[in-house]
């Protein structure tokens, strides 16, 4: 499970294992008030050279592993949930891609926001992709994402 946590990634970065994240106070699947730290597992970042080593907790009741992710990305994915949407909006209003950024990732990330939004919002969306990104977020789910 994925708690996102607001974390400045530059410290973290430089810190690495010493940076003084946020324990949760209960589990988030059986609300049990005691947490055991679970160590570290890495992530890497659009911007950091090398992984970022992100805090791992444990439930000892229900087993849940519970990971501390910096607020502002999707899960299982570099790049900060606003690069995404400006090079979506760049895509849609002017049929280009960012600069600096890989076209093929920026590519994907169109391919399966019109994937995503026909299949959560119908076809009557299709010509409103930004407006489907912001309606799929507030759904809960990734518009971005290759996997339903």
């Amino acid at each position: 499970m994925i708690i996102f946590v607001c974390a400045n990634l530059k410290e973290i970065f430089i810190k690495k294992r010493d940076y003084a994240w946020p324990k949760p106070d209960v589990c988030p699947r059986c609300k049990m008030s005691k947490l055991w730290g679970h160590g570290f597992v890495g992530a890497y970042f659009d911007d950091f050279a090398g992984q970022i080593q992100l805090r791992r907790y444990r439930c000892p009741e229900c087993c849940c592993v519970i990971r501390l992710r910096p607020g502002g990305y999707f899960p299982r994915i570099q790049a900060t949930i606003e690069t995404i949407r400006s090079s979506l909006s760049k895509r849609i209003g002017q049929g280009r891609y960012l600069a600096g950024l890989s076209r093929s990732r920026q590519r994907h990330w169109f391919k399966a926001l019109i994937k995503n939004t026909v299949a959560y919002l119908g076809q009557g969306f299709k010509d409103r992709l930004l407006v489907a990104f912001d309606r799929l977020m507030n759904m809960g789910k990734v518009p971005v994402s290759g996997s339903m």
